[in-house]
This record gives structure tokens, sequence and C-alpha cells, in this order.
């Protein structure tokens, strides 16, 4: 006799002996090793399905997310060919059941990033030089591609606000870079260009552009998480309007050009 056959059978009419065939939940479980057919019906019946996990990280844009979901082999169904519109997904660890599909994640993600939004925006600081959501977004955005050390975000948010409010150019090289790629670009560990910005780059006559145009680029330049958010919704008030990159991965700021131009010399000494 097939064992696998014989176990099921005596499986199932232990269920039905004990009257517990109408409890049982489908779903993935994990099964121990020696346990009894009344031990696999209780598990079954308590619903303690696997859950899988994908980890989205913050400042993807939606085009390199669609790469990331259709790489993995987590999920149900076809691969996703359309690209969601840039900075409503909201990056996180999502955890779900087996048979769920790529989209279920996309409308998950979009659902998180509306009830995000819902929650900050009425607690934002006073009078910030953004007026919408999607300007938060846009703003999130490039604090988040700026900067990756978290306890910087509100002093870089900072920044960008002070510059705002002086109409300056806010000079930030991430949306050239997306000026250049429109968010589409292949993971090869090269970064978005796969080079460094020339200074050529500075002068692309895009939108997004802000070494030529004043004020916020028309949209997001990535998906922005939380924290960014929360940045933009309450930057650190203070008198800075330049920042440049240390060798550590932060930025030193400056209030002045005159400081700023000695920060970037330093900069460049240092490399």
């Amino acid at each position: 006799i097939d064992a696998s056959r014989h176990d099921g059978l005596v499986f199932r009419a232990v269920v039905r002996f004990q009257d517990m065939h109408n409890r049982l939940q489908a779903g993935e479980y994990m099964i121990e090793p020696n346990m009894s057919m009344a031990d696999l019906a209780d598990l079954f019946i308590s619903g303690k399905v696997l859950l899988k996990k994908i980890t989205i990280p913050e400042g993807l844009t939606s085009f390199e997310i669609v790469q990331l979901i259709n790489d993995s082999d987590l999920f149900a169904g076809e691969a996703l060919t359309d690209i969601p519109e840039e900075g409503f997904l909201l990056p996180e660890t999502y955890s779900f059941h087996s048979g769920e599909t790529r989209e279920d994640l996309i409308r998950w993600m979009q659902r998180d990033m509306r009830e995000a939004l819902d929650e900050l925006w009425p607690k934002r600081a006073e009078n910030l030089p953004i007026q919408s959501k999607e300007e938060l977004l846009t703003l999130a955005s490039i604090i988040e591609k700026e900067t990756s050390v978290p306890e910087e975000r509100k002093r870089v948010a900072g920044v960008f606000v002070n510059r705002l409010r002086k109409g300056m150019l806010l000079q930030t090289d991430p949306t050239v870079i997306y000026a250049i790629t429109q968010g589409e670009h292949d993971n090869d560990g090269m970064g978005p260009l796969g080079r460094k910005i020339y200074k050529k780059d500075l002068k692309i006559d895009s939108p997004y552009n802000t070494y030529r145009y004043k004020g916020l680029p028309p949209g997001p330049i990535a998906n922005p998480g939380y924290a960014s958010i929360e940045a933009a919704l309450h930057p650190e008030e203070h008198d800075y309007i330049y920042f440049v990159a240390t060798v550590d991965g932060g930025h030193k700021f400056a209030k002045t050009l005159t400081e700023h131009n000695r920060n970037v010399a330093e900069w460049r000494k240092s490399r």
C-alpha cells in the first residue's frame, strides 16, 4: 500500500470521526516531525498558516520596485507589466499568504501610502512651502534620495524648505538623475547612471532639473519611506541653506556660500 495514500486516508478518517472536517482552514503550514494525526488536525484548524515576507527598501523608483517584485518567486500569477505612479507606493516589509499576487502587493503599497498621507498631512508644521500631498511626496522623495542617515533627514528637509522659502534653486543631484533616467534603469550595482554626474548633466532642460528650474520638480523622483515623509512635514528649523556629502556617508551643513565652498574644498581634498 502507498504510505502517503494510506496516511491521507487515516487523516481523513480521524477528522471526520471527530467532526473536524468543516473547521479545517486551507493554507501553507509548518509540519513538525513526528506530529500525530490529531496534532495535524489541530494545526489545520488553528489557521496558523505560514506567512511570506518581502521588504521594499525606501527610495526606490516605481520601476525599480516592479523589477524587485517581478524577480521574486514568492508570488502567484504573472509578472507586472505596468509601472505604478511614482512616489505613491509605501516602502515597507509586507507579510502575505501563499497564493497572493504581485498586483495584490502593489495595491497594499498604494493603500498604505494613502493611509500614511491621511494620517500625517493634517499634523504638518505651519507655513510649509508645500501645498498638497503630491508636493509633500515630491519633497520627501528628494530627502530620501539625499541622505541615508536617519538623524539627518529633518536637517536636510530644513535646508530644502529654507531654499524654497527664499526662492533659491534646490540644486539637488537626484533630481538631475531622474531627469535623465525617468526612474528607469538597470540595478547593476553601478548606480542609476552607471557613472558619476557630469557638469553637462546639470544643464539638461527638464522640469526635474533643479539646477535650472526653481521650486519643486513636477512630481516625486522615488518612493519615500514614512520617516522621510515625517521629515518633510516637520523639518528642523535652522539657517542652513547648503550641504555637501562627507566621506562617512553624512553631510556637512553651511549657512553661507563662503562656508559651503570651504566644506566643498575639504570634501575634494578628502577624496
